[in-house]
């Protein structure tokens, strides 16, 4: 009999590609994810993981394997769903990932609203790159997030996940001293978040569409120390609506045609679990006036 808790130690390493980024995601060692994979192999009688000097790759057989098993834990959370809709009123923890300008300008509404409908249920709020989420959800670390993409980075499917319809959609600002568009700021210096965000790969993306590779001065993940720092004449800036609250004096937002989208991510099957469920409903009840619809 294959165990569940090891087809998702394979599941794991075929989304991240090495044994050390599994053992992270899921708060093992590196030494037990390897024994715990020995010992998947040798439940499943075949090899499962071709192994040169330290890499580590699926056979065919590991492939296929791992197929199974999304549909297998989908199925397991779609029992838990059932089982979660038999009980009486909702109660317990919902670990909940968000990005920040979300969780300051859309998560306290949706924590209001939960709280009014099911007082008994506990939500937990973590701030989450869109980008760590498919490992966090997966993991177990969250068990609903809101995720967001970019005209110009569309967020790829993620196996054993699945996403709502965007809830809500706000335009991108342009944030310089002056009005203009992202070609005449060629020679400015750019503020943009840390790489492996996406909200840097967007804005670097958006300059190399105007025709250039930014400079880029300032690494900061917070649109109001953004803001300052424009202001401040620090460089230019591509600012989201739910980012460009009260902007300090001497700042300019020029709109721009791209748009940000924002979901609700959760584990294949988990879509029906009330909870889940729940989160949605406050989520689409709680979207302030003005931020573009369902688009």
């Amino acid at each position: 009999m294959l165990d569940v808790r090891r087809l998702r130690l394979l599941r794991e390493l075929a989304h991240l590609g090495t044994i050390a980024a599994v053992a992270e995601a899921l708060s093992f060692s590196p030494s037990a994810v390897s024994q715990q994979l020995s010992v998947l192999e040798k439940e499943a009688g075949v090899p499962l993981l071709e192994r040169t000097g330290r890499r580590v790759a699926l056979t065919p057989a590991g492939r296929n394997l791992v197929r199974h098993a999304e549909a297998v834990l989908a199925l397991l959370e779609q029992a838990g769903a059932e089982l979660a809709h038999a009980r009486r009123g909702l109660a317990g923890p919902l670990r909940i990932g968000t990005y920040p300008s979300a969780a300051r300008a859309i998560i306290p509404a949706v924590l209001a609203e939960l709280a009014a409908w099911h007082p008994g249920l506990e939500p937990m709020v973590a701030e989450v790159d869109p980008a760590g989420v498919g490992a966090a959800l997966r993991a177990g670390e969250l068990d609903v997030a809101l995720v967001h993409e970019y005209d110009l980075v569309p967020a790829d499917p993620e196996p054993g996940l699945a996403m709502t319809r965007p809830v809500f959609t706000e335009p991108m600002y342009l944030a310089a001293r002056t009005p203009g568009t992202v070609a005449e700021q060629r020679g400015a210096p750019w503020i943009m978040a840390p790489p492996g965000t996406l909200c840097h790969s967007m804005a670097v993306r958006a300059c190399e569409s105007a025709g250039f590779a930014p400079r880029i001065r300032h690494q900061i993940d917070d649109f109001a120390t953004v803001l300052a720092l424009v202001a401040a004449g620090q460089g230019v800036a591509l600012v989201p609506q739910l980012g460009t609250a009260q902007p300090p004096p001497g700042v300019v937002l020029t709109r721009l045609p791209m748009y940000r989208r924002t979901r609700a991510a959760f584990r294949a099957g988990a879509g029906s679990h009330p909870a889940v469920s729940a989160f949605v409903s406050a989520l689409h009840t709680a979207i302030p006036p003005g931020l573009g619809g369902h688009g």
